[in-house]
């Protein structure tokens, strides 16, 4: 290889998975992209949205910190702003995720792909790190992915774990499922493990009843995928994780990513790492 080749390659690389990046915020804000965001930016965080009134906002935030390998915080907004300059370039929180749902006294009331008309002065945004984002290195590393293979969204479960609570906010753990070989299970460990904004490593694996899970044909969010028999599901901590403490917390008003449609910023997901 030439001097400089492999340097080259990375640059050109995480060039590219900006472009995409911002190319996806501005089809998601003009309503032209509603889907899933796995598999999209390669190399790039991916994060889970909550967006609350700012009274509510300091105990939402507590509980982010009693709980940082399923609500890992990215970001946090002074009240009222909605664009995330941290995170990218022109983020606009009101527009640029795929799909939203808003939560009114617990209860889902709606999914919106703009929630511009619901916005108000008082609104703190929160993102918190995604298992997306470490998906790359794992294809990177030689490991299929079957929601990607599948084209389908991740699956996600709700589990018997429970968060440590904060004075409002409390409820079990999501859970995201990706199935692998047991060799490459382990692989897939050390890998995740570098990526704690991400969740980090998984938190169970094998023997989903163990966590409350009866049936992994029937993900509770996102899309079942087939698991072969040489295979074991493999459990991640999932930023879904904060729509039942909401639930359970019931806010005048909450306004949430809609399962696996993240919000795709600008930051390196090695910016985010810590080996």
């Amino acid at each position: 290889m030439i001097a400089g080749q492999n340097t080259s390659i990375v640059t050109n690389h995480h060039e590219a998975a900006l472009t995409q990046a911002r190319e996806l915020r501005q089809l998601a804000r003009v309503g032209k992209f509603k889907g899933p965001t796995s598999g999209f930016a390669p190399g790039l965080a991916q994060g889970n949205v909550v967006i609350l009134p700012k009274s509510w906002a300091d105990d939402f935030l507590l509980f982010c910190q009693q709980n940082p390998i399923a609500c890992p915080l990215l970001a946090v907004s002074a009240p009222g702003k909605p664009i995330l300059d941290a995170l990218g370039e022109d983020i606009d929180i009101r527009t640029d995720v795929p799909e939203y749902r808003v939560f009114r006294h617990g209860e889902l009331s709606e999914e919106t792909s703009d929630i511009t008309d619901l916005w108000r002065t008082d609104l703190v945004t929160f993102v918190l790190g995604c298992s997306f984002s470490f998906e790359d290195s794992l294809m990177r590393a030689g490991l299929s992915l079957r929601n990607i293979d599948c084209n389908a969204n991740v699956s996600m479960y709700r589990t018997n774990i429970a968060t440590n609570p904060s004075q409002y906010f409390s409820g079990d753990m999501v859970v995201s499922m990706r199935p692998f070989k047991p060799a490459d299970a382990i692989r897939a460990v050390q890998i995740t493990t570098r990526y704690p904004k991400s969740h980090g490593a998984p938190i169970h694996l094998g023997y989903p009843e163990m966590i409350g899970i009866k049936d992994l044909s029937k993900p509770d969010f996102g899309d079942p995928v087939p698991i072969n028999n040489d295979e074991i599901p493999v459990f991640w901590a999932c930023g879904v994780t904060p729509q039942l403490a909401i639930a359970n917390a019931c806010p005048p008003i909450a306004i949430t990513h809609s399962p696996g449609k993240m919000l795709v910023t600008d930051v390196s997901n090695d910016q985010l790492s810590i080996l």
